[in-house]
């Protein structure tokens, strides 16, 4: 995909006079563009079925950010086309009639034009009035025609859009699946191994709750190589897929539940990864929370990923930061779905939830205070 295809809505957009600059949505289009082409070059040369995983999962993470870019611009593109459009359509019967006063003057028979019920001094008057308002109606019909050739533009270049935009859902496509493939091929990842195997199934088939089997899991020994030390990271980790947060720590969702983890909206068939280096404790279905993945980072810590409709890796693998390690659920958007829905969804179309629970120990511990959400 080539997401300069993106740039031409970005840039011009200072240009058309907009009230809302697109500068951050340029940086991010460009940025988008350039991990893709370090992604595909590092495609390219990869080896290894774990450099073709990094490469594919920084392939994603570009188509991801570009579209992401792409649909808030459309988005954008068609408010600022519908402020231009009732702006002509409020100015166009005034100018109208002006053009027609105009006009009139324009056909009638010059000694007409010199005659004035008033006589002379009348008719020099009106003259004066006349010579005076032309400028001004110069100067609307100038603004009338800037405001039609930016609604002209705006259109083409959303219309012009819907080719990166079905390149961009197909290539985000094919780089899942070749993902899934390459995971399956990767097998030299560091490991620690389970002190007792068999606790394990025990706490599964024991387990109640997210909290209890948290708990249970830190009390499991295991083996094998050292972590980087958690705590330096509190306050900025990133976010382990791309979304914005609906509910923070401890706030009741619309059944009046509370929970002690955050809870991310994102976009259908988001990529989920490692916000750092940690070890797969535990990953399938638990409980009522869809696919589950718990991270020990080291230090006594877990993270919990809840809510994946897809979840990637082996019990016991060490994976390095940014890894992934799932996909979301939901159905991923065809080009007419995306062009359509980018006015209405505010930019995104962020219809599934990631849960993401922190502890430490046997308690919970504010997810807020550890990923940069501000």
């Amino acid at each position: 995909m080539r997401l300069l295809r993106l740039l031409p809505l970005l840039i011009l957009w200072p240009a058309l006079g907009a009230a809302q600059p697109l500068e951050d949505l340029e940086l991010v289009a460009r940025r988008a563009a350039g991990q893709l082409e370090a992604a595909q070059n590092a495609l390219a040369a990869a080896e290894r079925a774990d450099d073709r995983v990094r490469a594919l999962t920084m392939t994603i993470r570009a188509y991801e950010n570009g579209l992401i870019a792409l649909r808030e611009g459309l988005r954008r593109a068609a408010i600022r086309e519908n402020a231009m459009r009732q702006q002509f359509e409020a100015q166009r019967e005034k100018v109208m009639r002006l053009v027609g006063v105009l006009q009139s003057i324009e056909t009638s028979p010059t000694p007409l034009l010199l005659l004035h019920p008033s006589g002379p001094v009348g008719t020099a008057r009106s003259g004066m009035m006349v010579s005076s308002v032309t400028p001004a109606l110069q100067r609307e019909a100038e603004v009338l025609r800037k405001h039609l050739e930016e609604i002209a533009l705006l259109r083409a270049l959303q219309e012009s859009a819907a080719e990166t935009v079905q390149e961009g859902l197909a290539g985000v496509q094919e780089a899942r699946t070749a993902l899934s493939q390459a995971i399956q091929n990767r097998v030299d990842l560091p490991q620690r191994f389970l002190t007792d195997p068999e606790a394990l199934a025990r706490l599964i088939d024991s387990a109640e709750t997210l909290q209890g089997f948290a708990s249970g899991l830190t009390e499991l020994g295991d083996e094998g190589p050292d972590l980087p030390e958690f705590d330096p990271s509190r306050g900025g980790l990133p976010l382990p897929v791309a979304g914005s947060v609906l509910r923070r720590a401890n706030e009741a969702d619309a059944a009046g539940i509370v929970r002690p983890g955050i809870v991310v909206a994102t976009e259908p068939r988001a990529l989920v990864t490692t916000p750092w280096p940690a070890t797969i404790r535990y990953l399938g279905p638990l409980l009522d929370y869809k696919n589950v993945m718990i991270l020990e980072p080291g230090g006594g810590y877990l993270l919990v990923l809840a809510g994946l409709e897809e979840v990637y890796g082996e019990l016991g693998e060490v994976l390095p930061a940014g890894a992934p390690v799932g996909l979301m659920g939901g159905n991923a958007p065809d080009e007419a779905a995306f062009a359509a829905g980018a006015p209405e969804l505010g930019g995104v179309n962020r219809t599934e939830t990631l849960y993401i629970e922190a502890r430490q120990g046997d308690d919970p511990i504010n997810p807020g205070q550890w990923f940069a959400i501000d």
